[in-house]
């Protein structure tokens, strides 16, 4: 008898998986080339300290900012019809923050002294700042969290008594909602300040980065919510979805964009007011040299005019199709922002000399090392809202036919 090989089929969703998995060992074996060798390995100098890993970091932090965001309106605000989204983005937003997290072991070049910003205070620094807002909001993510994993089926059929306690801790929702909210608008703000009170590099140093900051990832975060919870409806059958509540937020989503359009425009427009060295050459930089492509059509046009009119537009914003181009749109926008933040202050070089001052231009591109472990940071990312959406339901926006006892919870968080 011949043997009947049996070819081997892959779904779409192992491959999918497999493609992720593969990236992430990728990013595995750099990440230990650049631990045992150390930064000699990137193509980061004393020159330009951050780079591709500071920008993931950045955006994975602004596109995790939908969680405190939906939870302040549901719990603070009372706009209980954005609880299921707010759901969705308080497990994005965890899984964001651990992101920013391991970028950052290997940014710092030491790792094995992170710990020391949780001893040593330095609370004159602003990244010290920024340090503990996001060692403690990512507690509070994984607090809020724990609701969502001890709602699965599968734990609550493995280890009951494990899941009432986890689903039990929502009742703390409301409270979590307020620390997050001062956590992250505090940190997201100082994030921006640690680039506007760096006077080494002029056109950083300004305060407006704050401020937009905040409106880009108010944008960014809410815009890869509602495009994950939207994208997931398409994709899996694990995912229901209210079409009019994801509409609702793309249309929040556009008008904080013109916001965001306004104050941009101004930032940039104030810095042609006179000439001062390092800052208008970075602008020039910006506006007219190496990152102009980036920064009129990645950031610009692309991620803020054309997504703008799309979800404002209400004919194009009820196309499904053409809304999720313009939240993906939004998201493209948000990390080059951040590239161009990172970029323009470090390739203008002022030189200060006595009685002369020079400015000098380098450039920057990131290694191979660099573009594997950042790439298997950001498979490891969409390999965990994968598995959120398949095993922990996380875009599920039915109403359950009875009363749980997180509804339970809510209502007498509410009460108090």
């Amino acid at each position: 008898m011949k043997a009947r090989i049996k070819s081997i089929r892959f779904t779409r969703f192992q491959t999918w998986l497999f493609i992720l998995a593969s990236l992430m060992v990728a990013g595995v074996i750099a990440a230990f080339v650049v631990f045992t060798q150390g930064l000699i390995v990137t193509n980061l100098s004393d020159l330009v300290p951050w780079g591709l890993w500071i920008t993931i970091d950045l955006s994975s932090i602004a596109l995790s900012a939908g969680a405190f965001l939906l939870c302040a309106a549901v719990y603070l605000l009372g706009l209980k019809r954005f609880q299921p989204v707010a759901r969705t983005a308080t497990f994005i937003g965890l899984i964001g923050y651990s992101m920013a997290v391991l970028t950052l072991l290997l940014d710092i070049g030491r790792p094995d002294r992170f710990w020391h910003a949780l001893v040593f205070w330095n609370p004159h620094s602003v990244l010290w700042e920024v340090t503990m807002c996001v060692c403690l909001y990512l507690t509070v993510l994984a607090v809020e969290a724990a609701p969502i994993v001890g709602q699965a089926i599968w734990m609550q059929q493995r280890w009951p008594r494990l899941a009432r306690r986890l689903e039990s801790l929502h009742r703390f929702a409301p409270y979590l909602a307020v620390a997050g909210l001062l956590l992250s608008m505090l940190h997201q703000s100082s994030l921006g300040a640690t680039f506007g009170v760096l006077k080494a590099r002029p056109i950083w140093y300004r305060p407006g980065l704050s401020v937009l900051f905040i409106i880009s990832a108010a944008a960014g975060g809410i815009s890869f919510t509602t495009l994950i919870s939207m994208l997931t409806a398409r994709l899996s059958n694990k995912a229901r979805v209210d079409d009019h509540l994801l509409e609702r937020l793309a249309q929040i989503v556009g008008w904080i964009l013109v916001g965001y359009l306004y104050f941009r425009f101004w930032d940039a427009f104030s810095m042609t007011y006179t000439y001062q060295p390092g800052r208008t050459e970075g602008l020039a930089v910006l506006t007219s040299g190496p990152l102009a492509l980036n920064f009129w059509v990645g950031e610009i046009v692309v991620g803020a005019l054309i997504p703008t009119v799309l979800l404002l537009n209400t004919r194009t914003r009820s196309k499904p199709t053409l809304r999720m181009l313009a939240l993906g749109m939004v998201v493209i926008g948000l990390v080059a922002y951040r590239w161009d933040v990172t970029l323009a202050g470090q390739v203008v070089v002022m030189s200060y000399l006595p009685q002369s001052t020079a400015t000098m231009y380098t450039h920057y591109f990131p290694s191979l090392i660099e573009i594997l472990t950042g790439a298997g940071v950001v498979a490891y990312g969409l390999m965990a809202i994968t598995l959120g959406v398949r095993y922990f339901n996380i875009v599920e926006h039915e109403e359950p036919e009875h009363e749980t006892n997180i509804d339970k919870a809510y209502a007498a968080a509410s009460a108090d």
